[in-house]
C-alpha cells in the first residue's frame, strides 16, 4: 500500500475509533445526564404517560390525574388534578407540564412517577408481565379536619396568615394552611390558559403572592408569642426556679445603655411580677429584663435548642427563623419580646408549644408518613426523631401550667375547649417602620387530654392590612382558629 493510502486508511481508523469512544461516552457515561436533562422531550412524554401516584391525607387522595385532552401539546397525554387545591396547595405544592413541581410533588417526584429505585421489585414485576408502569403514593400525616378547620379560618378572616399544628410526641404536622392561597390544577397542563393562570398567581401581577408558602417560607417578628421561649431561657438558666416567685422588674424600667423606657400595653400589674402574672398579662417589662439580665449568648443557645437559626426539612425546606447573635443588653432585651429583628416561622412557633407540650423534649416535624408502591405496599416509613431538648420535664411542666393561666384567666381565653385543658400565649407583633403598620396577631398553644397526653400543638398568625388597628389581638383573631383546629384533631380522635 501506497503513502498517501496509509495515512487515509489511519485517518478513517481514527475517525472509527473517535465515534466509537463518543458512542461508548454517551451509552454508558452521559446516558443518566441526558436521560433526566429537562430539555430532553422523551423525558417529559415517559413522565406524563401514565396517571402519578397520589399524595394521601386521612387514606383518601387528594390529587389525582386526567387525560390532557386536546389542548397544548398533545403528546403529553396526562395532567395532574387535585382536590380542594387551594386547601392543600402548601402541602402538596404542583406539577405542571409547563412549570415543572415544587413541594412533595417535586421532592417525592420519583415514587410518584414510579421512577424512584425504591420500586425496583414492583417495577421488574410490571416489566415482565407487561403492566404499565404505575406511581407509588406519599401518604402524608395531616389531618383531614385540621386542615379545613385552619383554612376555613384563615379565609374567613379574610386578610393574610398561615397555621401550623404537630403533634408534639412525635412530630408529625397535621395541619400546613398558608392564605391567600391558589389551585394548582389551574396551570397542570401546558395550554395558553395555563400560561395566563400561572401569570395571575405571580406577586409582580397579584401583590398577595398567593404562592408564598407562608407556613414555611415567611418570617414573621413572633411578638410576645417568644416570651415562651424566654421564660423557658430563664428557667433553664436558674434566674427563677418557679412560676410564682417574684422577679427582679422595676417598673417603669429603663433599657441598659439607653435612656429609652421599655413600655408595657396599659396598666397592668408588671411591676416585680411573678412570670405566671407576667406571661397572662404579657409584661415587656418583665420579659425584656430576663432576656437582657441574661444576655445575648444564653438567650441565642435556648432559641437554638428550638430550632431558631435552622432550617428545618418536613421534607419540603422551611425557611430558618432569626435570634441574632453579637446584640447589646437593649437589643437582646426588645429581641426577647419578639421584636427587633427576632423573626420566626409559623412552623417555628408551633415547634415552641410542641416542645412545651411533649415535656421539653422536641420532636422532627415531618409530614410524610409512609411511602407506597402502586399496590399498596409500604417502601420507606418515617420514624419519629427527636431534635433537641429545650427544657427538662420540670421545668416544661411548669411552663405548661403558666400557658393554661394565660388560656384560663389572661389573653386567650378564645381558646378555651370545654373539657379539655388548654395552654396558649397570644402575641401582638409590631410591623413596618416605627410600628406604622397593622401589627400582627399570634397565637400559639397546645391541647392536653385528662390522661396527661397532648395531642396537638398550634400555632396561628395573622397579618390584616384592612382591618382596624385597634381591633387586632392574638387572642381576638388568631386564638379563634387555633381552638378549632385543636378541636378539630380531638374530635378526629374519638
Amino acid at each position: 500500500m501506497n503513502k498517501p493510502l496509509r495515512r487515509i486508511a489511519l485517518f478513517c481508523g481514527l475517525l472509527m475509533l473517535t465515534l466509537l469512544i463518543r458512542d461508548n461516552w454517551l451509552q454508558y457515561v452521559k446516558a443518566d445526564g441526558l436521560k433526566d436533562d429537562p430539555k430532553n422531550r422523551r423525558v417529559t412524554i415517559a413522565r406524563y404517560a401514565t396517571p402519578r401516584g397520589d399524595i394521601i391525607v386521612d387514606g383518601n387522595p387528594i390529587t389525582g390525574s386526567a387525560e390532557n385532552g386536546k389542548t397544548g401539546l398533545n403528546d403529553l397525554k396526562y395532567k395532574r388534578t387535585y382536590k380542594n387545591g387551594a386547601m392543600w396547595a402548601p402541602v402538596t405544592g404542583y406539577a405542571s407540564q409547563a412549570f415543572g413541581a415544587t413541594q412533595l410533588e417535586s421532592l417525592e417526584d420519583g415514587i410518584l412517577t414510579g421512577n424512584d429505585d425504591k420500586l425496583f421489585f414492583r417495577k421488574t414485576l410490571d416489566m415482565i408481565t407487561g403492566k404499565e408502569q404505575q406511581g407509588g403514593n406519599v401518604v402524608t400525616t395531616l389531618n383531614a379536619a385540621a386542615q379545613k378547620a385552619a383554612y376555613d379560618g384563615l379565609k374567613g378572616q379574610g386578610g393574610k396568615g398561615a397555621v401550623v399544628a404537630l403533634e408534639p410526641s412525635t412530630g408529625k404536622i397535621l395541619a400546613l394552611a398558608s392564605y391567600p392561597s391558589y389551585d394548582p390544577s389551574s396551570f397542570a397542563g401546558n395550554s395558553n390558559d395555563d400560561a395566563a393562570a400561572w401569570k395571575k398567581l405571580q406577586k409582580k401581577y397579584n401583590p398577595n403572592d398567593p404562592m408564598l408558602n407562608r407556613a414555611l417560607r415567611e418570617t414573621y417578628p413572633p411578638g410576645s408569642t417568644f416570651k415562651v421561649v424566654t421564660a423557658a431561657a430563664a428557667l433553664e438558666n436558674g434566674k427563677y426556679t418557679s412560676a410564682d416567685e417574684k422577679t427582679d422588674s422595676p417598673l417603669p424600667w429603663t433599657m441598659p445603655g439607653t435612656t429609652t423606657q421599655l413600655k408595657n400595653e396599659g396598666n397592668i400589674p408588671c411591676k416585680d411580677a411573678p412570670m405566671r402574672v407576667a406571661l397572662q398579662y404579657s409584661c415587656n417589662t418583665v420579659f425584656g429584663k430576663i432576656g437582657s439580665d441574661l444576655g445575648n449568648d444564653k438567650m441565642l443557645a435556648e432559641a437554638k435548642k428550638f430550632g431558631f437559626t435552622s432550617e428545618q426539612f418536613t421534607p419540603v425546606r422551611a425557611t430558618a427563623s432569626v435570634f441574632s447573635d453579637d446584640m447589646n443588653q437593649s437589643q437582646t432585651a426588645l429581641s426577647s419580646i419578639g421584636q427587633y429583628n427576632t423573626a420566626a416561622t409559623p412552623l417555628q412557633m408551633a415547634m415552641v408549644a410542641s416542645a412545651v407540650a411533649n415535656d421539653g423534649k422536641l420532636m422532627k416535624p415531618y409530614m410524610v408518613d409512609e411511602l407506597e408502591s402502586s399496590n399498596l405496599d409500604p417502601v420507606a416509613k418515617t420514624q419519629p426523631e427527636e431534635l433537641s431538648r429545650p427544657l427538662s420535664p420540670k421545668n416544661a411542666q411548669i411552663l405548661q401550667d403558666m400557658m393554661k393561666t394565660v388560656v384560663e384567666e389572661g389573653t386567650g381565653k378564645n381558646a378555651r375547649i370545654g373539657g379539655v385543658t388548654v395552654g396558649g400565649k397570644t402575641g401582638t407583633a409590631q410591623h413596618g417602620v416605627e410600628n406604622s403598620e397593622n401589627p400582627y396577631a399570634w397565637f400559639i398553644s397546645y391541647a392536653q387530654q385528662s390522661d396527661g397526653s397532648s395531642p396537638v400543638a398550634v400555632a396561628v398568625v395573622i397579618e390584616d392590612e384592612g382591618a382596624n388597628r385597634d381591633d387586632i389581638s392574638g387572642g381576638g383573631l388568631a386564638a379563634p382558629i387555633a381552638r378549632n383546629v385543636m378541636k378539630a384533631v380531638i374530635d378526629s380522635k374519638k
